[in-house]
């Protein structure tokens, strides 16, 4: 079963310095029917102004993961981690037992676009840990390639949940075959462009919930870009 996440009837947050838009239940938006997916617990698609951002604040037990879709993002943290992240990178960072990290904008003249996701941990009470990596070369061989996985696998970037995050950039007119194992399910967070997932339409911001299914079927009607995330039920 296909369940859709329209693009237009997410939460909406305008700051001023920040628009953002929430698939699910997040800070003032409340939604009782868009709590979650399975682990999947926050994707929020946020454009911050040039020179804003957020200021140092914590969290606990959670896996966060930034994807830039344009622009940059300066990251800095209490475990010493300073970095920028750029599109086609993805960082993890693990929160564990607690860390502080602040996220900017340091362009002055133009917006940073990107996704804040959340994963609930398999364990709570980890030592807080950081990743980050480059996929841009990776996906320029393959339309499709795993990002984020409990074991690291394939390069990836190991995370406390039994998740997998992939990353697929399509032409126009391919598809992808994505087989779903028994127990798992499957959501498909658009970015841009669009494409017909089991015979559905989807644009840049629409979401998709698959459950019940052996398999996925993918058809890019345009280049098209999008993060497919294999789940536990």
């Amino acid at each position: 079963m296909l369940t859709l996440r329209r693009s237009r009837e997410r939460g909406q947050a305008s700051h001023g310095w920040l628009e953002s838009q929430h698939t699910f239940s997040f800070a003032s938006y409340h939604d009782p029917r868009h709590m979650h997916f399975g682990p999947l617990r926050v994707i929020n698609e946020d454009r911050i102004q040039g020179g804003t951002g957020f200021g140092a604040h914590p969290h606990k037990d959670m896996e966060i993961i930034s994807y830039v879709i344009d622009g940059a993002l300066e990251h800095e943290d209490s475990m010493g981690n300073k970095a920028i992240i750029r599109p086609g990178e993805v960082q993890r960072m693990s929160a564990g037992t607690g860390v502080v990290h602040a996220e900017q904008n340091h362009l002055e003249d133009r917006v940073s676009h990107f996704l804040q996701i959340w994963i609930t941990p398999k364990s709570k009470g980890i030592a807080p840990g950081y990743g980050q990596k480059s996929f841009t070369e990776a996906l320029a061989k393959a339309p499709l390639v795993l990002a984020v996985s409990e074991d690291g696998r394939d390069g990836s970037i190991a995370i406390n949940q039994d998740a997998d995050l992939y990353l697929a950039q399509l032409k126009a007119n391919a598809s992808l075959h994505f087989p779903l194992r028994e127990g798992r399910s499957a959501w498909i967070q658009m970015i841009k462009g669009t494409v017909t997932v089991d015979g559905q339409e989807l644009q840049a911001g629409d979401g998709a919930a698959i459950t019940g299914q052996r398999a996925i079927e993918v058809i890019a009607g345009s280049t098209s870009e999008l993060i497919l995330f294999d789940l536990p039920v």
